[in-house]
C-alpha cells in the first residue's frame, strides 16, 4: 500500500509542480493573471486523477478486488497529502526565490478587474482592504503555507471521496 501511495503521490505532485511553475512563469512574464485559475484547477483535477488510479490498483492487485470506503478514502487522502505538500513546497520556492512581488502584481491586477466590472467605490475600497489583508498575510511564511494548502488539499480530498465511492467493493 505504501508503494502505491508514494508513487501516485509523487506523480501527482510532479504534475502539479510542472503546471504551477509553467503557468506562473507565463502569467508573471505576461503580467496577466486572468485565466490562470482555470488552468490551475484543471491541472489539479488532472493530477489528482492518480488518486483514482492508486485506489483501483490497490483494490485490484493487493486487496483481492475488494475495498471498503474508509480504506479507499484513506489511500486517496494520503496521495492528496503528498501531492499537496509537493505543491506547497514548490510554491514556496517559486514565490520566495523567483517572484517575491507576486502579491503586489496580483492585487493590482485584481483591483483593475474589479474597477472594470463597474463595482461601486465603497465595494472597491472593501476589495482593496481585502487584498491588503492578503498581502500582509503573505509576509508570514506560515500563512503562505496554510493558504496554499487551503487552495489545493480540499480538491484532493473531494476527489478522494468521489474515487472511494466509485471504487468501493465488498
Amino acid at each position: 500500500m505504501k508503494k502505491i501511495i508514494f508513487t501516485n503521490g509523487l506523480i501527482s505532485g510532479g504534475i502539479l509542480a510542472i503546471f504551477l511553475v509553467s503557468s506562473m512563469a507565463y502569467c508573471y512574464s505576461a503580467n496577466n493573471f486572468e485565466g490562470n485559475m482555470l488552468v490551475g484547477y484543471a491541472s489539479m483535477i488532472l493530477a489528482f486523477s492518480t488518486i483514482f488510479i492508486g485506489i483501483r490498483n490497490f483494490r485490484d492487485k493487493q486487496s483481492e478486488g475488494s475495498i471498503k470506503f474508509g480504506a479507499a478514502f484513506r489511500i486517496g487522502a494520503y496521495i492528496s497529502l503528498i501531492a499537496s505538500t509537493i505543491y506547497v513546497l514548490v510554491w514556496l520556492i517559486d514565490y520566495y526565490f523567483f517572484i517575491p512581488d507576486f502579491m503586489d502584481k496580483y492585487s493590482v491586477q485584481m483591483l483593475k478587474q474589479y474597477q472594470a466590472s463597474g463595482i461601486s467605490a465603497t465595494d472597491l475600497s472593501v476589495k482593496q482592504a481585502e487584498m491588503d489583508m492578503y498581502k500582509d498575510m503573505y509576509k508570514n511564511p506560515i500563512w503562505v503555507v496554510l493558504l496554499t494548502y487551503m487552495e489545493i488539499l480540499p480538491i484532493g480530498l473531494v476527489i478522494s471521496v468521489i474515487s472511494a465511492l466509485i471504487l468501493k467493493r465488498k
